[in-house]
């Protein structure tokens, strides 16, 4: 392995035997204990995945839930074996997976501190030197000789994270503690990681959080369902993320009439070329829509594009075209539009085809998809209006 590169991942795969023996009582886990052919079932949680990362940089892991980010995570922390592949890491590894652990609810807060410390592998010497560095930055001055058991779950997870970033690491991996504690203290955990940004230490970080992603990573890494399904610019890999997460199409509640397709065949609807599209704003997007009637009429062409949860944001048709099509002709009508007027974010395209009388043809909800990746993700809401502003002196 490179000097340069901190994690090789190559082609790793992860499998879990999954029983469906259930002992209900001590008679069936002693029959079942003794089963020659156990009845179990694979399951996949990850297939074949590689990717590298540089020493110094901000690396983001993405997925949906059940996707097998955790996996991935406890197996680059050697918490879990690879069933095949390898994983090599240059360096001493910190995992900030779950914090807390080693803690004893029946010793105080100042015991669990060099209890912990001494996991980490620093002598009472050590422990004591950073001791109140630990208890200030966890906001916990008053409590320290408390038993750990009367503390609330957010004033343990934030004495676990002081103690935690104590450790001598190369490599920090680092599952969602982002989110620790309240508001006050998520903004020195977000302060201290800008400061290891800055100094060029190797993270890995799994997260919902896109724009966490977006901001902090120099490159992430998207997996669904347990397989490699891109890695690259943040921003790119944040849009892709957000398109999987579109609502499914059974929740749409737009049907058409079986009869209003009496006229009409709809064919392949594409965006950009595709189903899916990731755009940069103000880039334009071509829509291509294939129909062939079955008598011949004047056909309209419409799309309406929705938000992620099926709202109605803007709406344009071709009615002023005044287009016949002939019976048994297959036509292609193209909508071209550009995006300058939204913000990032996930957009769907319903697709209807009506005639000059105003009766539908066919009806297609949700027919594509595309996401915008976004340039400032500090603006909020889903249109970018375009307008000036003046301030006078009354």
């Amino acid at each position: 392995m490179s000097e340069d590169i901190a994690i090789k991942v190559e082609n790793v795969s992860k499998t879990f035997k999954l029983p469906h023996e259930k002992n209900s009582s001590i008679k069936s886990t002693v029959v079942n204990f003794y089963k020659r052919n156990k009845s179990f079932e694979i399951q996949k949680a990850l297939e074949n995945i590689t990717f590298e990362v540089k020493e110094g940089e901000f690396f983001g892991i993405v997925g949906r839930n059940g996707g097998g980010k955790s996996t991935l995570l406890k197996m680059l922390a050697g918490i879990y074996e690879p069933s095949s592949g390898s994983i090599q890491v240059n360096g001493k590894l910190t995992p900030f997976i779950e914090l807390g652990v080693g803690f004893n609810p029946e010793l105080t807060g100042r015991e669990n501190v060099f209890l912990n410390g001494a996991l980490l592998g620093f002598d009472r010497k050590e422990m004591n030197k950073m001791y109140k560095d630990i208890v200030k930055f966890a906001e916990l001055e008053r409590f320290m000789d408390q038993k750990l058991k009367n503390y609330s779950s957010g004033m343990q997870v934030r004495l676990a994270f002081s103690i935690a970033i104590r450790a001598r690491s190369d490599v920090l991996l680092i599952d969602e503690v982002l989110a620790v504690g309240d508001i006050s203290f998520q903004k020195k955990c977000i302060d201290y990681f800008k400061q290891l940004k800055k100094s060029q230490q190797t993270i890995i970080l799994v997260s919902h959080d896109m724009a966490t992603v977006e901001k902090y990573c120099d490159r992430a890494l998207l997996i669904h369902n347990g397989e490699f399904l891109d890695e690259g610019d943040p921003k790119e890999i944040a849009a892709k993320y957000r398109l999987l997460n579109l609502p499914s199409e059974s929740g749409h509640k737009t049907k058409p009439h079986p009869s209003l397709f009496d006229d009409m065949e709809l064919g392949e609807i594409i965006i950009n070329g595709q189903q899916q599209a990731v755009v940069k704003e103000h880039q334009e997007l071509h829509i291509e829509v294939s129909y062939t009637p079955r008598k011949r009429k004047r056909v309209i062409t419409s799309i309406s594009i929705c938000n992620a949860d099926g709202s109605h944001i803007a709406y344009y048709d071709n009615s002023k075209d005044r287009i016949t099509a002939e019976k048994g002709k297959t036509y292609q009508a193209t909508c071209v539009f550009n995006t300058d007027q939204f913000l990032g974010g996930v957009y769907v395209v319903d697709v209807d085809l009506y005639d000059e009388n105003g009766v539908y043809l066919a009806k297609k909800p949700k027919a594509v998809s595309f996401s915008i990746m976004d340039s400032d993700p500090g603006k909020a809401g889903l249109l970018n209006i375009k307008g000036h502003w003046k301030v006078e002196e009354e």
